[in-house]
């Protein structure tokens, strides 16, 4: 690897504002994740029944435990914005840092397009009850893109003080939904096991009516009930104390976020019944229908609407962050990390909304409708999110032992238990997509992207990196202290003394 000689003003030109407290970050992580709460986690009920569903959510929880204990500590050590590439950089060097970060390139772009996609659904059933509006997917597609690429152009204050006010909203849409539930005699528990036993299936049973192995086919769906809440360490630069209300929001997010998935895996499934709520795309509003009519469905879908964009300001965030760092590293092209007066990285979110915009266009024309855009769309999100899981409790268990000495204001309270099993639960969840024929067409267009990817590290990239913060800890072997409060001091350091370094 070549370390190039930064030109004048380039940190300058890629600088971000500082602008979040605890409840912010609480906010960001809830946000990017409740729209799972609203669509998507349906199809994993398809796959496995209620009771396999109810399997997955559990092991799920076990695994975001250990995941978000995890990364709160390195996030703690090293708050820099490059998160999972950060942490992957410092323990296993320029090409780990590139194969984690990729993988969450793939995991937030891909989850804004479904995000997108839902949004969309929900938006045109809102408007085609009340208003006699339809649009085609595309049009809301662009449409939703553009309002909120400018909305997170806006600058981070914009991005906390949104996320904010939509996820209190959210939250308590889906408590009145809860509530509603209940109070309309809708909920029953029966619906929840009306799926028929299927003969063929091994271990089939009115809790198991797929079986015991379709329970590995619904992990990734019941993913999307926590996915993205691993975001918060790409907020450390915009953060006043990172190393501290990180890992804090971290621990407030995930309890949220556990009882608003129970609210609507019971609920919600209990008031459709497990059978039709497996393949629908609205769920919550197909429940809201089923206790008061379509047309106040419709209106109460608008609220829920609320939901879908909080986590669509949130994701878009997320992928925003990823590729600002990987960019002004040297990994992606230097341009994606150009922030602006705003101080915020409009470009990086205008490539991710083009490539997620192409990537929803593509694979509805291609789909069918027996295979919706957003559920295979969903494949690739969950499959890069599994790799990027792996990959960074590999590097939290090598970095305990690589750097031992650096500075970890926090500390996992699970420790390497944490870690392993968050580790073991993601490999499994990424065997269960090798297992599934329905996942592979996802797995191939991910492949493709990486051979793309690596093939220009090698050729290119690896001979223009730049001493970034997050590229700095890792020289340092993590001893430089903490992080710069601005983040192109530890590189103007660094230049100073070499203009070209090998690693």
């Amino acid at each position: 690897m070549t370390y190039t000689r930064a030109d004048d003003g380039y940190f300058e030109k890629r600088r971000l504002k500082r602008s979040a407290g605890v409840w912010g970050l609480w906010a960001l992580a809830v946000a990017a994740v409740i729209s799972g709460d609203f669509s998507g986690w349906t199809f994993g009920i398809d796959f496995a029944g209620f009771g396999g569903m109810l399997i997955a959510f559990v092991v799920l929880t076990v695994m975001y435990y250990g995941l978000t204990f995890s990364i709160g500590e390195m996030a703690a050590a090293m708050p820099h914005t490059g998160g999972a590439y950060s942490f992957a950089r410092s323990a296993m060097g320029p090409w780990g840092g590139l194969a984690t970060g990729l993988a969450e390139t793939i995991e937030y772009v891909a989850t804004t397009a479904v995000v997108v996609y839902f949004s969309a659904s929900y938006a045109d059933a809102v408007t085609s009850e009340l208003l006699g509006i339809s649009l085609p997917g595309p049009v809301w597609w662009a449409l939703l893109y553009a309002v909120f690429v400018a909305l997170n152009a806006a600058g981070a204050n914009v991005s906390f003080g949104f996320a904010i006010v939509v996820s209190i909203i959210s939250i308590g849409i889906l408590v009145v939904f809860g509530v509603m539930t209940l109070l309309t005699g809708a909920f029953s528990w029966d619906a929840l096991w009306d799926m028929v036993p299927n003969a063929d299936a091994v271990g089939a049973s009115t809790f198991l009516p797929e079986g015991i192995m379709p329970v590995l086919f619904a992990l990734p769906f019941a993913m999307w009930f926590f996915l993205g809440i691993e975001e918060l360490p790409l907020a450390a630069e915009e953060a006043h104390a990172p190393e501290r209300d990180i890992p804090r929001a971290g621990l407030w997010a995930r309890g949220t976020l556990i009882v608003t998935g129970l609210i609507v895996l019971i609920f919600n499934t209990g008031v459709l019944g497990a059978d039709a709520t497996g393949v629908s795309e609205e769920p919550l509003l197909d429940g809201f229908r089923a206790m008061v009519g379509d047309q106040a469905a419709a209106v109460l879908a608008l609220l829920a609407l609320i939901g879908l964009l909080a986590s669509l300001m949130g994701i878009m965030f997320a992928y925003g962050r990823n590729m600002y760092s990987l960019s002004r590293a040297g990994y992606y092209p230097k341009v994606l990390s150009v922030t602006g007066r705003r101080q915020t990285p409009w470009a990086a979110l205008v490539f991710g909304a083009v490539i997620g915009f192409v990537a929803l266009v593509v694979v509805d024309a291609m789909g069918g409708s027996s295979s919706p855009a957003g559920a295979i769309v969903l494949n690739i999100a969950c499959w890069g999110a599994v790799v990027s899981y792996f990959l960074q409790m590999v590097s939290f268990i090598v970095l305990r032992k690589r750097f031992p000495n650096a500075a970890r204001p926090y500390r996992s309270p699970w420790g390497l238990f944490g870690a392993y099993s968050a580790a073991i639960i993601s490999a499994a969840v990424f065997v269960g997509f090798l297992l599934n024929p329905a996942y592979l067409p996802a797995i191939a267009a991910i492949i493709v992207v990486y051979v793309v990817i690596f093939v220009a590290f090698a050729l290119y990239g690896r001979h223009h990196l730049v001493l970034s913060p997050e590229e700095e800890y890792a020289m340092s072997g993590g001893l430089h202290g903490e992080a710069p409060a601005e983040p192109e001091a530890a590189a103007t350091g660094a230049r100073n003394t070499a203009a070209t370094q090998g690693s």
